[in-house]
């Protein structure tokens, strides 16, 4: 089916209630033209208790080949839910039990919460072989110009148990390498909150995503607040594990009171980073080496990076990568840091590089964390690791608690998150 137009969708709701959508098939939607985004579903209005289950999306794209260059670029989505009524928020929305895949959104994301939304969760779903974005919740964008900013943005939702795999711009090298002229695209994260805020990411295993995760603000109106992202398995992505802040150079918006713990990363920064020395106000160059297993950008003030097991693998990776000065009272501790050879035995604080753990502690305040110490997990196997721990991993019951709220009550499995106060490093109690 050809869609023509903006905010087309083979499922369309706007202003509805108390809706279950279960065991459907939303495919097939395509166009090639400019100004024109197909999606597969669409909700906006005053819309609430709306449930999509069991339900597979998937060949919605846009094939157009127009690039910036062209006055327009490519985008479409397997679902659009843009609050934009300024009054009533969307309300108890939840995506459960989908598989979405085989997408070409361009510019855009796959499946997009944006705008005036208030109470969202998506679970057990699968998300994967898409050309960008995978999830993203956003706040301060484009997509709803006219909204009030006080109200312009997702929150108070929940990410939680997904597989998230394979959104890289390398699914379509064509149009990425080809009308962007970016042989280095890998610029599409599997689960990212941008600009939005009070969002659990929880649970997910993420991997060969060009990022993972990302508490990012790239609007540079907007900070990403409040988020937690706990009990995750990444592995094997391209680029940063996790990132947090703006891009390099923003002054506004960059990632504040968000807690980063208890997650497992693992092999990832395959390839180096984007900042080539020119591209960028600081003169970062980071091609050479990468953007770190977890990356401070922008602006990041009052988060917390604790409990989180870090074990890198490639020559060029980097423990813990945070770029210029901007942003305070950050707080790390707990972590384990690890790598079977020494090339990657380092962290970058404040833009300065150190390959000496009293050093970086020195530097960065990191408190109590473990470095050097091989956490036995299961599997190395590169091409299918197994994250858990061994019974006698040195992580086990070595991690700070700092509350129920922010650890959660259930590791990666779905086993007691913490016995007591006791609980372990990484995602895997």
């Amino acid at each position: 089916m050809t869609i023509k137009g903006w905010f087309s969708a083979l499922v369309q709701l706007k202003s509805v209630q108390y809706m279950t959508f279960e065991n459907l098939h939303i495919c097939n939607a395509t166009n090639s033209d400019v100004n024109t985004d197909p999606e597969g579903v669409y909700i906006n209005g005053v819309s609430r208790d709306i449930t999509f289950r069991n339900c597979k999306v998937y060949n919605i794209k846009s094939t157009c080949l127009a690039g910036h260059n062209n006055g327009d670029w490519r985008s479409a989505h397997a679902f659009l839910v843009i609050g934009d009524d300024n009054g009533t928020p969307i309300r108890n929305l939840t995506i459960e039990k989908c598989e979405i895949y085989d997408m070409h959104t361009g510019t855009s994301e796959t499946l997009t919460i944006a705008g005036n939304v208030d109470g969202f969760t998506i679970q057990d779903c699968e998300v994967h072989d898409v050309e960008n974005i995978g999830i993203i919740v956003a706040g301060g964008d484009n997509l709803n110009a006219g909204g009030n900013i006080s109200v312009n943005y997702a929150r108070n939702g929940v990410v939680r148990r997904n597989k998230v795999y394979r959104c890289s711009h390398q699914v379509s090298k064509d149009f990425w390498e080809g009308v962007y002229n970016n042989p280095a695209a890998y610029g599409a994260i599997g689960i990212y909150v941008c600009g939005g805020a009070s969002t659990i990411i929880e649970q997910n295993i993420v991997w060969e995503c060009d990022r993972a995760i990302g508490l990012v603000s790239e609007s540079n109106v907007l900070a990403t607040k409040d988020c937690i992202v706990r009990n995750n398995f990444v592995y094997n992505n391209y680029r940063t594990g996790i990132y947090l802040g703006d891009y390099i150079g923003y002054t506004v918006g960059g990632t504040s009171g968000c807690y980063v713990v208890n997650n497992t990363l693992y092999h990832n920064n395959l390839v180096g980073g984007a900042l080539n020395g020119s591209n960028n106000s600081e003169n970062i160059n980071d091609e050479k080496d990468s953007e770190g297993e977890i990356r401070l950008a922008e602006n990041c003030t009052n988060n917390t990076i604790m409990n989180n097991l870090i074990y890198a693998v490639t020559d060029r990776d980097i423990f813990v990568r945070k770029y210029t000065r901007s942003g305070s009272k950050n707080k790390i501790g707990y972590n384990l840091y690890y790598s079977p050879t020494s090339a990657n035995h380092k962290w970058f604080w404040d833009g300065v590089e150190y390959t000496n753990f009293s050093s970086w502690q020195k530097a960065s305040g990191d408190e109590n964390s473990l470095y050097n110490v091989d956490p036995k997990l299961v599997s190395l196997d590169i091409s299918a690791p197994d994250l858990h721990l061994q019974s006698g991993s040195p992580a086990k019951n070595a991690g700070y608690f700092i509350a129920a709220y922010f650890v959660g009550s259930y590791d990666i499995d779905g086993n007691a998150r913490y016995n007591g106060t006791n609980i372990s490093i990484g995602a895997d109690q």
